[in-house]
């Protein structure tokens, strides 16, 4: 998946489209993601010692990966991902890259 926790990332679809945020959470399984401030729900809870009130809490709900699009601050859009690989003391290492600008994400 190329996209990972800490990213920015743009939403393309359903109804927080032209949003942005930052990745919480990844679930590579289901190739969901938890986006902070987007596709909140609401969850009635019951008291218990940490909400000793109970009621409405709003949280964040998991979203699939192919509704976002990772966001390049440079040029304020979404862009597309692709990988090349860098010699670093005689390790390759793959690293993602902007497919509009060429720099590294």
């Amino acid at each position: 998946m190329n996209i990972k926790k800490g990213d920015i990332v743009y939403i393309r679809r359903g109804k927080d489209r032209g949003k942005t945020g930052k990745v919480l959470h990844v679930f590579t399984k289901t190739n969901r993601l938890i986006i902070e401030g987007v596709n909140l729900i609401s969850r009635h809870s019951r008291p218990s010692q940490s909400n000793p009130k109970g009621g409405i809490v709003r949280k964040e709900a998991p979203i699939h990966r192919s509704n976002v699009g990772i966001y390049n601050k440079s040029i304020s859009a979404p862009t597309k991902v692709s990988y090349r690989y860098i010699e670093e003391g005689g390790r390759k290492t793959k690293i993602r890259i902007c497919r509009k600008t060429g720099e590294q994400i």
